[in-house]
């Protein structure tokens, strides 16, 4: 993908490089997004959000997991999370599979917050700050890739959850916070 491009890349070349057959990829990856978007990010998020501290403030408890999972997961393969963000940014049916991934992973938020607050995973606050927050880092995932991945992606991120536990009181200041 990375030397031919998303769309002239066939599932059939990823089979050939990797050496298996199309079927098996198949049965790993159900669609050819999958093969760019498929992490083990979920069970990572939902063990580090288990192991924090019970009396901690989800959104602290959320701030030092995403930290660490940015650090980490882009860290490890900065060149591979480059590509999955840019091709998230260019590729609608990449962008489009991304939005189901990160629908399962609200889910889990939901479930994990709810245990963490004494809620339900189906009240709609819990399902409203989970899915805004997946849709929130959805869109500082798409601004850091749109801006040349200049920018620290954990910095950002820590940026969002101001936004999302604070609120919104308008365009940031130079130095990047709201006013």
């Amino acid at each position: 993908i990375r030397e031919r491009g998303y769309e002239a890349t066939t599932v059939e070349q990823i089979a050939e490089a990797a050496e298996v057959s199309p079927s098996t990829v198949f049965r790993y990856f159900p669609a050819k997004e999958d093969i760019v978007l498929t992490d083990a990010f979920d069970p990572v998020l939902e063990r580090e959000l288990r192991e924090r501290p019970a009396d901690e403030p989800i959104a602290e408890s959320l701030r030092q997991v995403l930290r660490r999972a940015v650090v980490l997961g882009f860290s490890a393969e900065p060149e591979e999370a480059v590509l999955r963000t840019r091709l998230m940014v260019e590729v609608p049916a990449v962008r489009s599979r991304m939005l189901e991934s990160m629908a399962a992973t609200g889910g889990m938020l939901c479930r994990v917050i709810a245990e963490r607050t004494g809620g339900d995973p189906g009240d709609l606050e819990v399902r409203a700050f989970s899915m805004g927050l997946m849709g929130a880092l959805t869109e500082t995932t798409a601004y850091w890739a749109e801006r040349g991945h200049k920018d620290d992606l954990a910095d950002l991120v820590d940026r969002t959850l101001s936004v999302l536990t604070s609120g919104f009181s308008g365009a940031p200041d130079a130095g990047g916070m709201p006013s």
